[in-house]
């Protein structure tokens, strides 16, 4: 075995044997702060958008490219910085990406036509795209293999502690000082994610590999340098794809369908929002602690499975004493998988590639995901919103094929 190869696995081995510290939950807490931008601006802008529309004198498709905008711009900004992270360093690039959104983020407030609201929510989705990759790269080179899951799992409740801030932040200062106050407040959290990372160290293993040279190979390419690896990049696309699909497509949608066909108000619509963000919190954390203690493959399973059985029961249900609990179950599963994908996709690739393995996958899943919305509104010109919001119960079976077929077990495997 080369000499190079052996200094990464030493510098692996002593993240195992020196236990947690203080650096492990500085990664940890900074880039959870990080993720939870992700939650927050997605939500920022559905609370604001009608206000937006009114102010800005826009029509609802105008409206609705806002969001199909920034979707572009997290797409080519994960892309982008999840490439520079392998190369530069994932704190560095880390810092620069947060510093980007919250800045552009905070312009948005001061915007006066669609043009530069545009502009601005490009710019800053731009850096709001590398968050996820570069955070769940940094979280699983510190953190000791068996606690990997479990730790990447808490970096991914980030993002509903993010919806919840957006929440507060809509209820609290909209009404007060309008849309643009949300824009404001939503830019200082992410100045606090900056602010944390300044002191930072790069991961050991990644330092180990930057001391013998650059590998001359793209990391891109490195996604796809085999059959295998190639198959485990596609398998694992098609599973965040799934993910981000469903995601999109029920908190989209299902306000709307409990408001149309089952007559809820508002306020019952909000308190199922509430339930569900709870149980996908619930269910994030707990899928971390199986993933680490069962494997990665049978805990997907379970919650692949269970998400298809649960999401066609769910809109097969009037009751709204059933709906709720049944709301919770469904945020629990469909979004408890969250949890396992930043240790599932670290433990695939070397270390010189894994920050772009990891943008590039999530935010490949989430450009296909953000389909979600049109595909069921779509369907919905032409059948109830239920009966195509139910279709999506048979998407999980085909991310279940995917883990079954392409993507082997790597539960507690070293770093290379």
């Amino acid at each position: 075995m080369s000499e190079p190869v052996l200094q990464v696995r030493d510098a692996a081995r002593a993240v195992e044997e020196e236990g947690l510290n203080r650096y492990h939950w500085k990664t940890l807490w900074s880039s959870m702060a990080g993720y939870a931008m992700d939650g927050l601006d997605l939500m920022v802008l559905s609370y604001v958008l009608s206000l937006v529309m009114k102010d800005l004198h826009l029509t609802s498709a105008q409206a609705g490219s806002i969001s199909t905008i920034t979707l572009m711009g997290s797409v080519l900004g994960g892309y982008l910085f999840g490439i520079l992270a392998d190369i530069y360093g994932r704190v560095r690039t880390f810092a620069y990406s947060i510093l980007i959104f919250s800045v552009f983020t905070g312009l948005t407030a001061f915007v006066h036509n669609l043009f530069w609201f545009d502009v601005t929510r490009f710019i800053a989705g731009i850096g709001l795209g590398g968050e996820f990759g570069i955070g769940m790269t940094l979280v699983s080179e510190a953190w000791p293999k068996t606690h990997r899951s479990r730790a990447t799992s808490v970096v991914a409740i980030g993002f509903q502690f993010g919806m919840i801030i957006a929440l507060l932040c809509s209820m609290v200062f909209v009404p007060r000082f309008g849309w643009q106050s949300a824009f404001l407040i939503g830019a200082l959290p992410a100045l606090f994610a900056w602010w944390s990372r300044r002191n930072l160290e790069e991961p050991e293993i990644w330092r180990q590999r930057q001391a013998r040279g650059h590998d001359k190979a793209f990391p891109l390419a490195k996604l796809f340098d085999s059959p295998r690896r190639a198959g485990i990049t596609i398998g694992l696309v098609i599973m965040t794809s799934v993910q981000n699909f469903g995601f999109y497509g029920i908190m989209t949608w299902l306000p709307t369908m409990l408001a149309k066909q089952l007559g809820f108000s508002f306020n019952k619509s909000l308190t199922w929002t509430l339930v569900t963000i709870l149980g996908m919190m619930t269910g994030i954390l707990l899928f971390g602690q199986l993933s680490d203690r069962w494997g990665r493959k049978p805990s997907y399973l379970v919650f692949q499975f269970g998400s298809a059985l649960i999401v066609w029961l769910f809109f097969h249900q009037s009751s709204p004493s059933v709906l709720l609990v049944l709301g919770f179950l469904m945020g629990f599963l469909v979004d408890g998988m969250m949890g396992g994908y930043g240790a599932s996709m670290a433990e695939h690739y070397p270390t010189e590639a894994r920050s772009t393995a990891e943008n590039f996958i999530f935010n490949t899943g989430r450009a296909v995901g953000g389909f979600g919305p049109y595909v069921i509104g779509s369907l919905a010109m032409y059948h109830s919103l239920s009966w195509a919001m139910g279709l999506l119960s048979a998407i999980y079976i085909l991310a279940a094929l995917a883990v079954i077929f392409l993507v082997p077990e790597s539960k507690h495997k070293a770093l290379a």
